[in-house]
């Protein structure tokens, strides 16, 4: 694993509760055209890698695919396999995967690439398991050019439509394109708090419970601050987002 690998374990270790009760309902947004431009049907061979709570192989599994799930953090592993009982669902890290050459005819990924330190052994592997003319969808954040704390600069890429649809050119797969999915997420203020930065979830989770009483205090004041200019009269922020979709054929 490379550093900027090892320091996504730490930060979402025993955090599947937190994200599930959070920033999962914010992912989930992009759960359906995901599966739709994959193809995802009755009989389909699905793989979802870095299932999460399971929302991707949930939804694979009620349009009657064969699904099977993997995810990094066990605690992640034992919640997806609550959400979708029906499917295979094992620990497994990237860019490693248990299965041998072609055994899926679907392989999605619902912000997974933005979690992984080398992208492109990653997309490798996802061609390796898929079946050939099979499909593979990825959704990621989209985001300003920038680069990630401790990945290195080789293992970097545009963060836009261009970036993500080269990358997948450049892994071998064919007829790739890309897409900008744009929603405003609604949620309380308070839960968006309390199961995100408060609970630890994600890098600025980390960064927030790494700071003394005093600092979290004065980080929670701005918050809302900020938040205010989010909400309606009853608390509940709208918060715009942007995804950059993109598939291809092995």
């Amino acid at each position: 694993m490379t550093g900027f690998d090892e320091s996504e374990r730490l930060i979402w270790a025993g955090r599947a509760d937190a994200y599930a009760g959070g920033f999962a309902k914010l992912c989930a947004y992009t759960v359906p055209r995901l599966l739709d431009v994959a193809g995802v049907g009755p009989g389909t061979r699905m793989l979802d890698v870095g299932t999460g709570p399971g929302t991707a192989a949930a939804a694979g599994c009620d349009r009657g695919a064969s699904v099977t799930a993997v995810d990094a953090e066990p605690s992640m592993v034992e919640l997806a396999r609550k959400a979708a009982p029906a499917a295979d669902v094992r620990l497994a890290v990237l860019p490693e995967l248990p299965f041998i050459d072609g055994t899926f005819d679907v392989v999605v990924g619902n912000f997974v690439l933005n979690h992984v330190g080398r992208p492109r052994a990653v997309l490798a592997e996802l061609l390796r398991v898929a079946r050939p003319g099979g499909r593979i969808a990825l959704t990621i954040w989209s985001a300003p050019p920038h680069l990630p704390a401790g990945l290195a600069a080789e293992d970097d890429f545009p963060r836009d439509e261009s970036g993500l649809g080269a990358l997948m050119e450049s892994a071998g797969l064919r007829e790739a394109a890309c897409e900008t999915l744009r929603w405003d997420h609604r949620v309380d203020a308070e839960e968006w708090w309390s199961r995100g930065p408060a609970a630890g979830v994600a890098f600025g989770g980390a960064f927030v419970q790494s700071q003394t009483p005093e600092i979290r205090t004065e980080i929670k004041r701005h918050f809302d601050l900020f938040g205010a200019e989010f909400a309606d009269g009853s608390g509940v922020l709208s918060l715009p987002h942007a995804a950059l979709l993109a598939h291809a054929r092995r």
